[in-house]
């Protein structure tokens, strides 16, 4: 059955979730607990690091910590402590989108993505209880990153399989509705995860993320029955079609288009790094006599990407009944114009606290909005634009090829951020906005032709009909 048929079949019966496939909802919560505990454990990381890790007889127990500093100075020249905590937090976080190429390749070649999905979860539970140890960490870390490279692009491609192929702009409000559903996750993970370890210490919160992990986990396994069947088996009964000369220009397209995103993804990533360093030095925090954790600001991320999506999609709904919502590349195009805002909205505190004053916390809360409102309208466009054209055969390939793009825009934020010291701090979100203006303006330029092409690519994987649940 081909993919349009299989749509056809049992989409009409399967509008369960907002109007949508019931696996949706399955796979938004899932993906909203795995966020719950990454996002609650990367906000306690740049603080545990400088303040508890890397302190002289602390950092003397870690394995393996000394042979990654000398390895990590010998690119960079000598590194301060805040200088190697921003090296390690970006290396972390880009690798957490470097490995779902190879999770990818594993699903599309050997596993298939559900397996691989719930190999993935089991490696994070794991990584998440060896944070426990300090002698641990780096291990933890490999643990986690190995496990969401096998969770992350996977998850992203069945959405994708949910929907025909030509339900362009419903799967992208489906992806919109996706990261708001996990966005749930990032808005209280950092609260939680911050409020926990400010009370009972850096290790409860830690373990706090990963209760939250073993939740997704078992959400997962409760929906598998509403989710597309694996892409991998269905290919096993049939012959593999060769690539074509027009898969090769789609995937040579998406792969420019995933290059495009490095930069933005480095700016915004700085509300992490630099982010929190402005915030814990040049912010008033102070709340009903209550000083208001550094790392829970992460969670304003998360609240903005909730509280911006039901206007977002509605306003796409209605510009599609006038014939006026962007394109894909339109809309990707506007976020990295408001992702460029963000920074620039940030150079008139920054100076300020630059000269030794405090600012308000509206500066950090217009940072954390306009950065959530620019990924809102890029974000869920690339998945939605990758799960849609990429060629079949290789559809959690290249979704992998996305998140390594986000790979590359972290490990370059943990390279910049390093700068937060050494340039003005003025000059230091100028020049983050300038990271986003240009690919907004090489967008602008080539969209006529990408959108040319992806309009006459291959349909996305195709999907089986759903089976049914049983009855009662």
């Amino acid at each position: 059955m081909n993919h349009s048929t299989a749509a056809a079949n049992t989409r009409p019966t399967d509008r369960g979730f907002f109007g949508h496939p019931k696996g949706l909802a399955f796979l938004s919560f899932t993906e909203a607990w795995e966020r719950f505990s990454f996002y609650g454990m990367q906000a306690l990381l740049m603080l545990y690091l400088v303040q508890h890790l890397l302190h002289p007889d602390v950092a003397a127990g870690v394995f393996g910590l000394g042979p990654l500093r000398a390895a990590l100075e010998r690119l960079t020249g000598p590194l301060s402590e805040q200088a190697f905590a921003s090296q390690i937090f970006g290396w972390y976080s880009g690798l957490v989108y470097f490995t779902p190429v190879f999770g990818g390749l594993l699903a599309d070649r050997v596993l298939g993505q559900r397996r691989t999905v719930l190999l993935g979860a089991a490696l994070m539970v794991a990584g998440h209880l060896l944070m426990a140890l300090e002698a641990a960490f780096l291990p933890a870390l490999v643990l986690l990153v190995a496990g969401s490279g096998c969770l992350k692009g996977n998850i992203s491609v069945q959405v994708g399989q949910l929907y025909g192929a030509h339900e362009e702009g419903r799967r992208s409000r489906a992806f919109a509705i996706f990261s708001a559903a996990i966005n749930v996750g990032a808005l209280f993970g950092p609260l939680v995860c911050a409020v926990v370890a400010q009370v009972w210490g850096w290790h409860m919160g830690f373990a706090v993320a990963g209760v939250m992990m073993l939740v997704a986990m078992g959400i997962y396994i409760a929906g598998r029955r509403y989710l597309p069947p694996d892409v991998l088996r269905r290919r096993d009964a049939l012959p593999r079609a060769p690539l074509t000369a027009h898969d090769w220009r789609v995937i040579v397209a998406l792969v420019l288009v995933s290059l495009l995103a490095v930069l933005p993804a480095a700016a915004y990533n700085q509300e992490m790094i630099a982010g929190m360093l402005f915030i814990e030095a040049s912010v008033d925090r102070s709340f009903l006599g209550w000083m208001l954790p550094t790392s829970g600001f992460n969670a304003l991320d998360g609240l903005f990407c909730i509280v911006f999506v039901p206007p977002l999609v509605a306003l796409w709904r209605r510009q599609a009944q006038r014939g006026r919502e962007p394109g894909e590349l339109g809309k990707i195009a506007i976020g990295y114009l408001i992702t460029a805002l963000a920074s620039v909205a940030m150079v008139w505190p920054a100076a300020r606290a630059e000269a030794g004053q405090t600012v308000g916390v509206v500066w950090p809360v217009l940072l954390f909005a306009l950065n959530a409102l620019g990924f809102l309208y890029y974000w869920p466009t690339l998945l939605a634009l990758f799960s849609r054209a990429a060629p079949a055969a290789v559809n959690s390939t290249l979704m992998g090829v996305l998140f390594f793009s986000t790979f590359l825009g972290n490990v370059a934020s943990g390279f910049f951020g390093g700068g937060w010291e050494t340039m003005g701090h003025a000059h230091f979100f100028w020049l983050h906005a300038a990271l986003s203006l240009g690919p907004f303006v090489l967008t602008l330029l080539t969209l006529r032709p990408l959108e040319r092409l992806f309009a006459s690519s291959a349909p996305c994987a195709p999907a089986a009909p759903m089976p049914r649940p049983p009855s009662g």
